[in-house]
């Protein structure tokens, strides 16, 4: 570091997840610990038009729950979970807030492909029948990305640095990445980091539904995402949050604060190539996993275990697993990989945080989760994708992918509490 400072340090103290297998930390890693699918045949909407059927939906979500009537008439669903996730992450994390006593070295860093969109297309809807009268008056407020770390904001007082990401399935790995940034550069002393995602609705689910990308399993919905499998079709859609509360050491550790793991190394790049399809040598992916790791000073065979994009389409499955044989060479068969997918669904811009979280409570509970569905091997997968079952296991290193459409390529890299 310049003039011999010593390099600030970011840490996971606060979890805050929402997902169809499980809402807080706790129920969230009980889903986890079940080794069970939460995807089931889309409830919301009929899907006949369409070829994909199932979804990661969250069907117990109860806002007002969360939220008194006055605010939940300027939240979308998406929003919902933005500041839903955040407040869990802080309450885990015994972070104290107060909108009357504002906070200008806490901050929140956000990732999300699509935003309020599905509540946009749903207010078109009234639009068509009503004109402006029928449209909800806080829509304009509640369809862009930037609205859930401006939510989090207003709810909590927090007046440091805020952005909101739109880097597609990249999203939320990327603002975990920026959010150790802003730490590493004294911007911040806490960063409230994740994604969320409501993206369940027919226009979107059936967009990406054309262009066959998604699952067009008939069969039971909970095996419609096969990451790594043989037979995998296409990824499953879901819906959901998580937020990380990401803290400078010294401020965790002067507070006393619990910390499940430390976030170590970042990376993001482009392959420059299509909006759907990886490069076909997976060379960006390569470069990707690399930077994360010189990052965060640590060497291939450090890593024990990879929580892998694996989306569960056959390009983006079989891609990934030749970048990693290409870095880790021999290393690249005996680390664990496993694609958590399978679990949760894809939701979208969400997914890098939720998957953020596994790792961090993969950490400090000791456990790798497994690759469900994962009855076929594929020869062109050939890894340890710990299928089926979980396994108990003393993790020291782990790194987390991201690549989503437009090419985008992110990486973390998550180390044992110091």
């Amino acid at each position: 570091m310049p003039n011999g400072k010593k390099q600030r340090r970011a840490v996971i103290t606060g979890i805050g997840p929402i997902t169809c297998i499980g809402t807080g930390r706790e129920q969230f890693w009980r889903g986890i610990l079940a080794e069970k699918s939460g995807i089931k045949r889309i409830s919301g909407f009929d899907t006949t038009a369409f070829h994909a059927h199932c979804g990661g939906e969250i069907r117990d979500w109860v806002p007002e729950e969360h939220f008194p009537p006055h605010r939940l008439k300027r939240l979308d669903r998406y929003a919902q979970f933005s500041v839903a996730s955040a407040k869990m992450a802080l309450e885990d994390a015994g972070i104290l807030w107060s909108r009357e006593q504002p906070q200008h070295r806490v901050g929140v860093s956000f990732g999300t492909a699509l935003g309020g969109i599905a509540n946009a297309e749903n207010q078109h809807a009234h639009f068509l029948k009503k004109g402006t009268r029928g449209v909800n008056q806080t829509l304009a407020l509640q369809v862009f990305g930037g609205s859930a770390h401006s939510n989090i904001a207003i709810e909590f007082g927090f007046r440091g640095v805020g952005t909101t990401n739109s880097n597609s399935c990249a999203s939320g790995t990327v603002a975990v990445g920026e959010a150790l940034r802003y730490i590493r550069d004294d911007f911040a002393d806490v960063i409230i980091a994740g994604g969320a995602e409501a993206p369940l609705s027919p226009l979107t689910f059936g967009a990406f539904a054309i262009i066959k990308t998604m699952s067009q399993s008939t069969g039971e919905p909970s095996e419609a995402c096969r990451p790594f499998d043989l037979a995998r079709d296409g990824f499953v859609m879901g819906e959901g949050s998580a937020s990380l509360v990401i803290e400078e050491l010294e401020h965790a550790r002067s507070r006393g604060a619990h910390i499940y793991a430390e976030v170590l190394g970042y990376s993001l790049n482009n392959d420059a190539f299509h909006m759907t399809s990886p490069l076909p040598g997976g060379e960006s992916c390569v470069r990707a996993i690399h930077d994360a790791l010189v990052d965060a000073a640590v060497a291939p065979e450090q890593i024990d275990y990879i929580n892998a994009h694996a989306s569960s389409t056959q390009l983006s499955d079989s891609t990934e697993t030749m970048a990693l044989k290409q870095l880790f060479g021999s290393h690249a068969t005996r680390v664990a990989v496993s694609g958590t997918k399978a679990f949760t669904g894809h939701p979208l811009g969400a997914t890098g945080a939720i998957e953020a979280a596994i790792c961090a409570l993969a950490i400090d509970q000791r456990w790798i989760p497994p690759t469900l569905n994962r009855h076929h091997p594929d020869p062109a997968c050939d890894l340890d994708v710990v299928p089926n079952h979980g396994r108990a296991a003393e993790l020291n290193h782990v790194l987390s992918n991201s690549f989503g459409f437009g090419g985008i390529n992110s990486c973390i890299v998550l180390a044992r509490a110091p």
